[in-house]
């Protein structure tokens, strides 16, 4: 696969020596088992797969190149390039402006852009109408487009089940940017509704059934439904896709379920479910699937507790958390600076979207064992920095360097 040239203040010596020595003994990625930092009193358990995936390497070498490559230019972000705070303050100190907020709310006018500005389209994608407004300004869009090729993929796909008029059910959070481009991207082709949930995707089945009163799908699907979607039609023949960052888990759920609703209600055998429900497996994103399952296999080891770095608007950090909450004590926090001290952290609850402080989170036994994962948007230097500030608290503990060293 493809290496990117990304700051270095980013890295991790020991993480990247950790994941390459991991991927040399496991070329075919079966063993999702986590890697040990033992420094005695403290044990990390690193999970197989987290932080930076192909899609966010590829949009940060984009930006940091283009950000160099053009001097005294004007340089533009649809909105967050990534979903992590310490990246998006880094292009912002190099000049970089945002022209949304992560809703698609206007910060910047596409009135006040030039031909001769650049505006850089993040990893999640864009819309179609967009894309639009500012190839009508003279904007150079493909340039410096760092959409993801995963979320590219989904597109692909939609695309192509629509020309065999399948209708698309879009699995992911209606808000969500890379929802809101692949909603736009697919309504261009076919019929597309969003669902966020099971909860919904078992609501709509009840229209497939026949069981709800169609007048009522426009108002419970308001705004996330494309002009002209006739439910009494456009639910006969479908497709699910989704956001890449959903739990994968939940998309195939998803489309279990729906798949099942259709082949009772029109009773079709596994032969003939082809004519109605399209087979997208291929669209859930490699990384997301990764990282879902190396939390799985990190979840098997005995620990007191999980600890999992991100940005507290990434969809598949707070996804890695929801999981690491089913088995243990879980923290999600943004670096090490959350660690206020070895009795107090501070830590987002991604469902109320509220942060607090924890105390005592740091159990008074030895050895203290803690998982430790990130989000695809989280730097390796920042797990690093966690795993850092977590031995400061054992001043008993192995050194770092001294751990290091056994993986060089």
């Amino acid at each position: 696969m493809k290496s990117f040239t990304v700051p270095v203040v980013y890295r991790s010596p020991l993480i990247s020596a950790i994941k390459h020595k991991r991927k040399q003994d496991d070329k075919m990625k079966k063993d999702f088992s986590p890697t040990l930092l033992d420094f005695g009193p403290l044990q990390i358990f690193l999970a197989r797969h987290f932080g930076f995936c192909y899609g966010v390497e590829n949009a940060i070498e984009i930006a940091f190149r283009t950000v160099e490559e053009n001097p005294g230019k004007r340089i533009f972000l649809l909105s967050e390039m990534i979903h992590n705070p310490f990246v998006n303050e880094d292009l912002l100190k190099r000049g970089v402006c945002f022209m949304m907020d992560t809703k698609g709310n206007q910060l910047v006018p596409f009135e006040m852009l030039s031909p001769d500005d650049i505006v850089i389209i993040p990893a999640f994608g864009t819309t179609l109408e967009i894309e639009t407004k500012l190839r009508s300004t003279g904007i150079q869009i493909e340039k410096y487009d760092t959409t993801c090729p995963f979320v590219e993929k989904v597109w692909n796909r939609s695309e192509q089940i629509a020309e065999k008029g399948y209708s698309v059910v879009v699995h992911g959070k209606p808000s969500h940017e890379e929802t809101r481009a692949t909603f736009s991207h697919s309504g261009a082709h076919t019929p597309t509704v969003v669902v966020n949930d099971m909860t919904e995707a078992v609501e709509l089945g009840r229209y497939i059934t026949g069981e709800k009163n169609p007048a009522e799908f426009y108002n419970e699907f308001k705004n996330r439904h494309t002009s002209g979607f006739d439910v009494t039609k456009d639910l006969g023949r479908i497709g699910v896709v989704n956001q890449t960052t959903m739990l994968a888990s939940d998309t195939q759920a998803i489309a279990d379920y729906l798949k099942q609703i259709i082949k009772d209600h029109f009773k079709l055998n596994e032969q003939s479910i082809g004519e109605r429900f399209a087979d997208t497996r291929d669209t859930l994103c490699y990384a997301t699937l990764d990282n879902q399952s190396a939390v799985t296999g990190m979840l098997q080891q005995e620990a007191d507790l999980a600890i999992v770095v991100g940005g507290r608007n990434s969809s598949n950090t707070s996804h890695l958390v929801e999981l690491c909450e089913e088995k243990l004590p879980t923290h999600f926090i943004r670096s090490e600076e959350d660690l206020l001290s070895g009795a107090e952290l501070l830590e987002f609850n991604w469902r109320t979207k509220e942060e607090k402080k924890i105390n005592n989170y740091l159990p008074g036994h030895k050895p203290v064992r803690i998982l430790v994962t990130s989000g695809a948007s989280c730097p390796d230097a920042m797990v690093e920095g966690v795993i850092r500030r977590l031995l400061e608290f054992y001043p008993d503990a192995k050194e770092f360097e001294e751990v290091s060293k056994i993986w060089e």
